[in-house]
């Protein structure tokens, strides 16, 4: 049996997002800040699917860490490995809104359009978003809307220290 370390509402929860598909620096990024997230005892939450999302699931199981990954269809099999928890919504994309409340701080790793619509849920519900490769959004007078980071330990650091403000 896993020995989980304790999981309470205190807990921070950080949202990672990207495509289902990946490159091999994509991978190995989303698994360096999934790994990070568990260092830090954060619960990370995801599509729970292919791409970045599995390779960040990867990363935090293979450190420890607590992955629940919130699934588009009625079947937790469609899940990636690596998730500690597979909740299947049948909800398709709607189900990005739910990442992004469930989330108090996202990393965006790359990504399409699917990202997109998560960065642009998440920003409306008032969640910071970090940028690791991936949309750059402005408004006139006003900072980043995505807080772009250089690194995954960077990104981490940024998401957590978002998440407490």
């Amino acid at each position: 049996m896993r020995d989980f370390y304790n999981i309470s509402n205190n807990s921070t929860y950080i949202g990672v997002i990207g495509a289902g598909e990946c490159t091999e620096e994509e991978t190995r990024l989303a698994e360096e800040v999934g790994r990070e997230i568990a260092r830090r005892k954060g619960v990370l939450i995801c599509g729970g699917r292919r791409g970045v999302m599995e390779a960040a699931a990867r990363g935090a199981q293979l450190a420890g860490g607590l992955v629940v990954g919130i699934l588009p269809g009625n079947s937790r099999r469609e899940g990636n490995p690596y998730l500690t928890v597979a909740l299947a919504t049948g909800l398709g994309d709607a189900r990005n809104a739910v990442i992004a409340c469930a989330s108090d701080a996202l990393i965006a790793i790359s990504g399409g359009y699917g990202t997109l619509s998560e960065i642009g849920l998440a920003l409306k519900m008032g969640k910071p978003v970090v940028g690791l490769f991936t949309w750059e959004l402005t408004r006139p007078g006003r900072s980043f809307a995505v807080h772009p980071a250089k690194s995954a330990a960077e990104a981490v650091e940024l998401a957590f220290h978002l998440a407490s403000l």
